[in-house]
């Protein structure tokens, strides 16, 4: 029966696990939760439709502390990772509010070097630390969230269907909440940046803010931000999520529960490092916007347009884009499934769902 349970889990991704599977009571191991079958309300019998075994983790799937530790990894996945590549944040923002003088990568580090030394180069890091911390709380633990919400919905038939279908609508949803979260820090961070002179950092920065434009000033570009943030975190999920499945699948010979911990994380960093590039393209004009908009008071999206143009907004700042957030979503992938198997929970992603047998 372990061994039948075992090869099940490899074909099951994640999402559908049951939750009572793993948890043990007095040493024994509790019976898993059946799907009913469709033809019956029985819940208590192995039906033609599958049984979903969790593996035997330290946490219970789907239960608060699961929720809770996507919380926890995701702050530290997003918030340590935008804080650590700030220097290229810095430089980006410059040169999509200032291509004139900020016209490459590298001259633009000579010139903020030049005029604001190393320290110029951490500007802004207080809001990025805790803005990204708040909007990776949201964004992690909302998705695992949403995700079983959804597929509870769909049923195990239509959510191993139209698995794809729902890790768009779980992150798109996640990423709604956790943008109301990331905005206001976010308008400090890109004045900090932009503007030298403005504000030291948070501390003098938000209130400067706050009384020359109200508290609706720290939310002026929350609708570019989800411009900008649901497209991309809709392409981060479900690009990952379809690329670590296919890695699994097609290019490594051993079964995910087979590989050693070390491998499952390359995998995530690799996955990762991809759905980043995606991501990116297809959220970079909204970045552009949402740069503008927070730089130039008063500003609107037809400004914005008229001043760098169509071509610009698709292609300003955006090699170090893709660097920086290929890299950047590597890493974070990394961090959270590194933190979810110090948990003892499993990675993220990996089998394709078996075929649902008709009743």
């Amino acid at each position: 029966m372990a061994k039948n349970e075992n090869s099940c889990q490899s074909l099951i991704p994640s999402f559908l696990y049951s939750s009572s599977v793993g948890s043990r009571n007095g040493g024994v191991l509790q019976q898993p939760k059946l799907w009913p079958s469709s033809n019956s309300g029985d819940h208590g019998v192995l039906s033609e439709n599958f049984v979903i075994p969790a593996p035997m983790e330290k946490i219970e799937m789907y239960s608060p502390t699961f929720y809770m530790a996507c919380t926890a990894g995701g702050i530290l996945s997003c918030g340590l990772t935008h804080t650590a590549i700030t220097p290229l944040d810095v430089v980006k923002c410059n040169m999509q509010i200032d291509p004139s003088k900020y016209k490459t990568v590298s001259s633009g580090f000579g010139v903020l070097l030049k005029e604001q030394g190393v320290r110029g180069f951490f500007r802004g890091w207080a809001p990025t630390l805790l803005g990204y911390s708040a909007q990776g709380a949201c964004k992690y633990g909302f998705y695992e969230f949403f995700k079983k919400y959804y597929s509870d919905i769909a049923g195990p038939e239509y959510a191993a269907k139209y698995k794809t279908l729902i890790y768009l609508a779980g992150s798109a949803s996640a990423e709604i909440i956790a943008d109301v979260a990331l905005c206001p820090m976010e308008a400090v961070k890109v004045r900090v940046q932009t503007q030298p002179g403005f504000a030291r950092g948070l501390a003098d920065g938000m209130p400067k803010i706050v009384r020359a434009q109200g508290y609706s000033g720290l939310y002026k570009g929350i609708v570019p931000l989800w411009g900008r943030q649901i497209p991309y975190t809709m392409m981060k999920f479900a690009s990952f999520e379809t690329i670590v499945e296919q890695l699994y699948k097609n290019v490594i010979p051993t079964p995910k529960d087979q590989c050693s911990k070390t491998l499952q994380l390359g995998v995530s960093f690799a996955g990762g490092y991809a759905a980043g590039i995606l991501c990116s393209i297809v959220s970079h004009p909204a970045d552009n916007l949402v740069s503008f908009l927070n730089n130039a008071k008063g500003a609107t999206a037809g400004d914005a347009v008229r001043q760098l143009g169509v071509w610009g907004l698709f292609t300003r700042g955006l090699p170090l884009r893709l660097f920086m957030i290929g890299t950047l979503t590597g890493a974070q992938w990394v961090i959270y499934d590194a933190f979810k198997v110090f948990v003892g929970l499993p990675t993220t992603g990996g089998a394709a769902p078996a075929p649902v047998a008709k009743a």
